[in-house]
């Protein structure tokens, strides 16, 4: 792959990456708004909020940071089993996609409650739904912020599925 288009994968890696980043800090902070609030408007509006920012901002950016880290890895010379420190972000970002995708239902299931009835914020088993993203979007947010810290730090070691060169 060509220098310049090496570059346009890896800028387009960190974009969305930072934007994952920054994205699931919006939705915690919305979670814990919605957790914290008294007043059935401001509940739902997290809801609404959380749900939007999940399809159209989260899993987006999620995913276009997934496949853009796949091409720059396979494109530069760090490979993308090479080296345990870019196998380990592959892993993180791998799960950390996949549970994202599977609290896609109950996000969309408390933002369609508070749609239909402002019942929702005082609800005790919304509560229990709430607490659990918020838990989600720190457990998401530490993984994030793990494999940040691998593509920076570049621990060593190889795995042993590096390519011998003659």
């Amino acid at each position: 792959m060509r220098q310049r288009w090496r570059k346009a994968a890896l800028t387009l890696h960190v974009v969305a990456s930072l934007g994952w980043l920054g994205a699931v800090v919006v939705f915690l902070v919305l979670a814990l708004a919605a957790l914290r609030s008294d007043q059935a408007m401001v509940t739902a509006a997290g809801y609404v909020a959380m749900d939007l920012s999940v399809r159209f901002a989260i899993v987006p950016l999620a995913v276009v940071a997934l496949l853009s880290g796949v091409v720059s890895s396979l494109a530069s010379h760090w490979g993308l089993v090479r080296h345990w420190w870019v196998l380990i972000k592959l892993a993180l970002v791998a799960v950390a996609t996949v549970v994202l995708l599977l609290q896609l239902q109950p996000v969309a299931a408390l933002a369609d409650a508070a749609v239909a009835s402002s019942s929702v914020a005082g609800g005790g088993q919304w509560r229990a739904a709430v607490v659990s993203l918020v838990v989600h979007a720190i457990g998401g947010l530490l993984v994030l912020l793990a494999a940040t810290v691998l593509a920076v730090y570049k621990p060593r070691g190889l795995t042993g599925f590096r390519r011998q060169r003659a």
